[in-house]
């Protein structure tokens, strides 16, 4: 085994021995930098190592390429993005669409679920914060499911697998420091928005037809509510009132995108200011929850950006030992063609999510396998959205599936976490499904950003 590839090899085990430390992330990225750093020094100054390694090509570049990261205008839409999602949660807008649309659903069996989904579609296209949206749907439904004697399992895992949905449909977080990593005019914000939509989409629908479906034939699990009123005209306009503000919403942040208006930064702005209307329009907006709403998003920016400096440096080093090359040439090697390459990609992705945040993944391996799938000749945003695709699968797989911590926390004590985990299984195995359609249509993604700008 070449040296190049021993000390990879070393570098991730030594990050993954650290992360078992328990000390935050962004400081065990960065720290196994430093580490490798001295070590390929060392080995190159002392030892003659055969490496093309020094302190200039490696660490050295670091503040150049920091420079780049808080100097990226891609990057202006992640606070804002973030910020339209918490004050939209300050706003009570999930609150009223959930009061109105049980009143539409109520008496279908299964219709809380539906409703459960339907909100948790709409919430998705106006937040892409997963914690967010996860603990929103688990305290709104939760109760009301279980007092009308839902099944456990079936209540707790639609909130929870709902819930992931912001990190697929745009606007989605995740896209955009997708987009960044990337850094091609083929994979822009834009493109990864548009070639999301149609995916964020279908998965919703497949989960409203499994919420239809399986109450029709287990009747047990999803029982018709008793005393639900007639659906009226009225009722129909209530849903109306409930759901307009929030389309308008989501219609100003991805139709001006989608239109060539603005850019996805422009429109984050939209976003935000749009939120913020929201909530004025509901009475909810105060000195109270606006300091509130801006100090979570500077949390979570500072958070994600912690993480964004130590996985730069991280990359860096990486690079500088042959990272790149060392994984492209394993890629390449393999056995089972261009096809059987991403879809070992993506198993791979898959069972690091088990272990770490997406965050993560995203800024340090989609980085290193783009490259070796577009010299495949494989379109970028449609590997792109497969891979968003696969980290949203993680978060709902036990034992360490994110999402299932954060439902747990805010379900009635009656729900244990065997539940959740029976719940989820079913929607892993659709979100499975999904992938799977895309993997092999990929017009489902590719189409509307090829067609957008015709």
């Amino acid at each position: 085994m070449e040296l190049e590839t021993l000390f990879v090899i070393g570098m991730f085990l030594t990050f993954g021995a650290l992360l078992m430390t328990g000390y935050p992330v962004a400081w065990v990225l960065g720290g196994t930098a430093v580490i490798w750093t001295v070590i390929g020094v060392i080995a190159v100054e002392n030892f003659g190592a055969n490496l093309w390694f020094d302190y200039s090509s490696s660490m050295g570049l670091v503040p150049e390429r920091i420079w780049k990261v808080v100097n990226s205008e891609t990057l202006v839409a992640l606070p804002m993005f973030i910020f339209m999602g918490i004050m939209l949660d300050q706003s009570g807008v999930a609150e009223r669409l959930m009061n109105s649309m049980v009143k539409l659903f109520g008496a279908v069996r299964g219709g809380y679920a539906v409703t459960v989904i339907v909100i948790g579609v709409l919430l998705a296209a106006t937040t892409g914060i997963i914690g967010a949206s996860v603990v929103l749907l688990g305290m709104l439904s939760l109760p009301v499911m279980m007092e009308n004697k839902y099944d456990k399992g079936f209540a707790v895992g639609t909130a929870c697998a709902t819930g992931t949905l912001g990190i697929l449909i745009p606007p989605s977080i995740m896209l955009v420091l997708m987009a960044d990593r990337l850094a091609v005019p083929e994979a822009s914000v834009g493109d990864l928005f548009m070639g999301a939509f149609f995916p964020g989409l279908m998965l919703g629908a497949m989960y409203v037809t499994y919420a239809i479906i399986r109450p029709m034939l287990q009747p047990h699990i999803a029982p018709v509510p008793e005393g639900t009123e007639k659906v009226t005209w009225g009722i129909v306009w209530e849903v109306a009132k409930a759901v307009v503000p929030t389309a308008a919403l989501i219609l100003g942040v991805l139709g001006s995108i989608f239109a060539g208006i603005a850019t996805p930064t422009e429109a984050s702005g939209v976003g935000a200011l749009g939120a913020l209307l929201l909530a004025l329009m509901s009475g909810r907006l105060n000195l109270e929850v606006l300091n509130s709403s801006m100090q979570q998003t500077t949390r979570t920016a500072a958070f994600i950006f912690a993480i964004f400096l130590g996985a730069t440096a991280f990359s860096v080093v990486l690079r500088g030992l042959g990272g790149d090359q060392v994984i492209e040439d394993a890629l390449l090697g393999l056995s089972f063609g261009p096809y059987g390459v991403v879809l070992t990609i993506l198993f791979a992705v898959f069972l690091l999510g088990f272990f770490l945040d997406w965050v993560e993944i995203t800024l340090i391996i989609l980085p290193l396998v783009a490259p070796v799938v577009q010299q495949l000749g494989f379109d970028l945003v449609w590997f792109t959205i497969l891979f968003a695709m696969c980290l949203q699968t993680s978060f709902l797989t036990p034992p360490v599936g994110f999402a299932l911590f954060y439902i747990k926390g805010v379900a009635p004590p009656e729900i244990k976490v065997t539940d959740i985990y029976r719940g989820v299984v079913p929607f892993i195995i659709i979100q499975l499904a999904a992938l799977a359609i895309v993997f092999l249509v990929p017009e489902i993604a590719t189409w509307l950003p090829s067609v957008a700008y015709d």
